[in-house]
């Protein structure tokens, strides 16, 4: 049987720490890697990340959290639309 790979989450120290390591004490992304136990590619990854953040160009997680409630408000809305439409045409026949 195959069982399903569980991703593993690091905290948001943790990352910060692997990018430290190499923006501040000029590791490269293979040795930080390595030093940190993770793949070569995450601390990378991390890294870009961290300055998308910074420039603003990656919405922050406040953001994301607000994005994602508005969509769903979007949708209840427009569901909510929908039916109004279909009872007030069903009432428009009735009154006829």
């Amino acid at each position: 049987m195959s069982e399903k790979r569980k991703n593993k989450s690091y905290s948001k120290a943790f990352k910060e720490e692997a990018v430290a390591l190499i923006s501040d004490q000029g590791y490269s992304v293979a040795e930080a890697a390595k030093a940190v136990g993770v793949r070569t590619n995450q601390p990378h990854r991390w890294k870009q990340e961290q300055e998308e953040l910074k420039s603003g160009s990656l919405p922050s997680p406040d953001d994301k959290a607000e994005l994602i409630r508005l969509r769903k408000e979007v949708k209840r809305l427009r569901m909510e639309k929908e039916t109004l439409k279909k009872a007030s045409a069903f009432f428009a026949k009735e009154m006829k």
